[in-house]
């Protein structure tokens, strides 16, 4: 599954480049796919790679599939509490290769999915503070990459990166916070918990 995520996500990034203005030259072009094969590739063996026992292990658990439905489950979460809390009391614009995102709700959408998860994870199977850690990480993470994939389309001056799911966009407008977030959560840890 997660292959033909991240292969869907590749071709759709291969189209905006080529859609992109502001890449003139074929060097250029060529450099661009090179960047976006390696981001899909190292996002996809990060995801892989966290389901494992050894990072299972440290969340306290031994159900291997925890880890990612973890970044799964919090970058839901985040992009939702973002959005109702910017929804409401959302003023200042976060971006403005995202002009609808706002600082309030940015801060709203990781404290309430990092504090969410943690407080779920404690009922469920009496999780230690490295989900909190992992969870924060997630929101941060994924707003990242969202903003990243926000600038691409803005450059290639298109709404959507594809047309996969009418009304929702591409692969890539569906899973760019995972793309960067699985990374950001297998350095964390990596270096945290190995």
């Amino acid at each position: 599954l997660f292959l033909i995520v991240h292969t869907g996500c590749y071709i759709e990034y291969h189209k905006l480049v080529k859609k992109t203005a502001a890449i003139h030259t074929s060097t250029a072009k060529v450099l661009y796919d090179l960047f976006g094969l390696a981001y899909m590739t190292i996002s996809f063996f990060a995801i892989t790679h966290l389901a494992s026992a050894h990072w299972a292990s440290v969340l306290g658990t031994t159900q291997y599939y925890v880890l990612p439905m973890l970044v799964i489950v919090s970058i839901w979460i985040n992009d939702t509490m973002a959005y109702v809390v910017g929804s409401f009391i959302g003023k200042t614009p976060l971006s403005t290769w995202s002009p609808k995102k706002t600082w309030e709700g940015t801060l709203g959408g990781i404290i309430l999915s990092a504090g969410l998860i943690s407080l779920v994870a404690n009922l469920i199977w009496n999780a230690n503070y490295e989900v909190f850690v992992i969870a924060l990480v997630c929101a941060i993470g994924g707003t990242i990459g969202d903003l990243a994939e926000s600038r691409l389309k803005r450059l290639a001056n298109v709404k959507d990166s594809g047309s996969f799911m009418p009304g929702h966009g591409g692969f890539l407008d569906r899973f760019d916070s995972i793309l960067f977030a699985a990374p950001m959560v297998w350095l964390v840890c990596y270096f945290l918990y190995k």
